[in-house]
């Protein structure tokens, strides 16, 4: 996987990549439970968040960065153990906005699922301190 601290921080793993698509999981953890004893919603969200830009980075050209500029995801059922398999796939790719879709299983049931919007652009030079 690319060196991204967060996602080593709440375990998630790459199960495969390509451009316009991606496979994460996480195996569940206490760490990753609220206080119901479910998996906490910003740990399925920034599994999705995860797996979109993973999707997303191999379709840019050389010097291009994407951002994300906003996610809506749908909880369908609480998740408490086992693991969470995040399928990624680009549904729209414009010149500067992605559009990608998330599906989260345990098993065969459908969890949770994601939809996405990315900025796609140029990093500006950073300014000189001072």
């Amino acid at each position: 996987m690319m060196d991204h601290p967060f996602a080593e921080l709440i375990d998630l793993r790459e199960l495969e990549r390509g451009p316009g698509s991606s496979r994460f999981a996480l195996t569940v953890r206490d760490a990753h439970l609220n206080p119901h004893r479910v998996v906490h919603g910003a740990v399925l969200y920034a599994l999705a968040d995860t797996g979109m830009g993973a999707a997303l980075y191999p379709t840019l050209a050389e010097g291009e960065i994407c951002a994300t500029i906003e996610i809506k995801i749908n909880y369908f059922k609480p998740v408490g153990s086992g693991e969470v398999v995040c399928t990624t796939r680009l549904v729209n790719r414009g010149r500067t906005v992605a559009n990608l879709e998330s599906l989260l299983h345990v098993g065969q049931v459908l969890v949770g699922s994601a939809n996405g919007n990315y900025a796609i652009f140029r990093p500006r030079a950073a300014a000189a301190p001072g």
